[in-house]
């Protein structure tokens, strides 16, 4: 397996990744991927019998924002140790902090137990994000990066197609402990599938020197953290004598977040300089623009259409497995399709589908429109998420891949929850669910228009 490490040869370029030498690496990673998105999806489904089990409403909410935040500290703090030393110990780490959170909240018998549990595996997954993309630039020629980056997005997309059911009929059949504790034995194997490709890539380069320890970029993702936190509480804080106070906390903590971002991702990047920045800054905003709208949707379908919960999820499986197909279709095509073109035809694709849910939820239009609206919002997003991930490592040197990929992340999570908290506020703010909708979804086509005006700019 020692030649997976080093696939400069003409096989190894042209090998597929389900071919030798990166069968095995594509699955473990693949895996890896996959379980994690997993255990995000299927927290949600099974996070009401927790709360009540465990007298815990005071704390449901930051059992789930509480992940996102300790991400970013974890994205930043894997991306300058895989700069410094590769990405093979940290990835070990990532590993170890992911399965120690599951068995936290696997065996918590209270509430702040679990939620302790849940910071720690949220530490893990963002340092094993990153990891995981310093090893593909590590393993994979970029030829092949499309193709690996399409298999991660399919790895995401998959667990919302059975991670919720799965989660309910494990905690109906056994416990919702098993949910979390069930992982731990899947997640080992998956990484010993990718160990044996792990030898040799422990440093960038022997005669590049060795980058310090940021430890301010550090303290810079600590403070992001924790506005990215207050933001997602505040909605819920009330100050006597100030009606105002969770809109200006709000703020405060929007621009606290910006602040804090600056110095952990490429210069220029909130300015929308051509190249990496505007690459990293698209993706904070594809993000903020989709997952804003897509949690409203489902709601929408519900509280506007009665529909039942079930048939309501379905919204969300059309706009997955477009998504699916899409991330095949551009790793398929590889450079026959330009990755400038790739991104803006996604951007403009998320676009079109929000403005048809806006319509239909202002308009009061059939709510297939809005459904059949959502397989475009997937399409577009399975084209620019693998593309926007290739662009980030070719635009990357071997001393500062660790520092690029996490910048995505970071600007990928931080998109999402800024989005999540804001469309919480405006959705508080109008008297009917009708405005609250239309509300919300109009907020989300600005940040998809401003996805669209930056799209152009990512290559240099």
């Amino acid at each position: 397996m020692q030649e997976a490490a080093l696939p400069a040869t003409h096989s190894a370029a042209t090998a597929g990744i389900l071919q030798r030498p990166y069968l095995w690496v594509t699955i473990g990673a693949c895996a890896l991927v996959f379980l994690a998105a997993f255990e995000s999806l299927a927290v949600t489904t099974i996070m009401p019998v927790v709360s009540r089990e465990l007298d815990g409403a005071s704390l449901y909410a930051l059992a789930f924002a509480g992940p996102l935040a300790t991400g970013v500290i974890g994205m930043v703090a894997a991306g300058n140790w895989s700069d410094r030393r590769g990405p093979t110990v940290p990835l070990y780490a990532s590993v170890a902090l992911f399965v120690l959170g599951l068995i936290i909240a696997g065996t918590a018998v209270s509430m702040p137990m679990l939620v302790a549990g849940r910071l720690v595996q949220g530490l893990g997954g963002g340092a094993l994000t990153v990891a995981l993309y310093v090893v593909v630039a590590r393993v994979y020629p970029a030829v092949l990066h499309p193709g690996i980056f399409a298999a991660f997005s399919a790895a995401w997309v998959i667990p919302s197609l059975v991670g919720p059911f799965a989660a309910g009929i494990v905690a109906e059949v056994l416990s919702w402990h098993w949910v979390f504790l069930g992982v731990v034995g899947l997640v080992v194997p998956a990484l010993v599938m990718i160990v044996p490709v792990l030898r040799g890539i422990d440093r960038p380069s022997e005669q590049a020197a060795v980058p310090p320890w940021a430890l301010g970029r550090l303290a810079w993702a600590a403070l992001a953290a924790l506005a990215v936190l207050g933001l997602n509480l505040s909605a819920g804080v009330t100050i006597a004598g100030i009606p105002a106070a969770p809109a200006l906390l709000a703020a405060a903590a929007v621009v606290i977040a910006l602040v804090a971002v600056r110095p952990l991702v490429p210069r220029g990047t909130l300015l929308a300089r051509r190249g990496l920045p505007s690459v990293i800054l698209t993706r904070g905003l594809a993000s903020a623009a989709f997952f804003g709208a897509e949690v409203y949707l489902p709601y929408l379908l519900i509280e506007e259409y009665q529909f039942p919960p079930t048939f309501a999820g379905l919204a969300l499986t059309g706009g997955a497995l477009s998504w699916a197909a899409a991330a095949a279709i551009q790793g398929r095509l590889g450079t026959r399709l330009k990755h400038r073109a790739a991104v803006r035809i996604g951007s403009a694709l998320v676009l079109g589908a929000i403005l048809l849910t806006l319509a239909t939820s202002a308009l009061h239009w059939p709510a297939a429109v809005a459904i059949a609206g959502w397989l475009f919002a997937g399409g577009g997003m399975g084209l620019l998420y693998p593309r926007l991930s290739v662009m980030t490592l070719a635009m990357s040197t071997k001393e500062n891949e660790g520092f690029n990929s996490s910048a995505m992340s970071i600007s990928d999570s931080l998109g999402g929850a800024l989005a999540l908290a804001a469309t919480g506020i405006v959705f508080a703010a109008f008297t009917t669910t009708a405005e609250s909708f239309a509300g919300v979804f109009a907020l989300t086509a600005v940040v998809a228009v401003a996805a669209v005006a930056v799209a152009p700019r990512v290559s240099r």
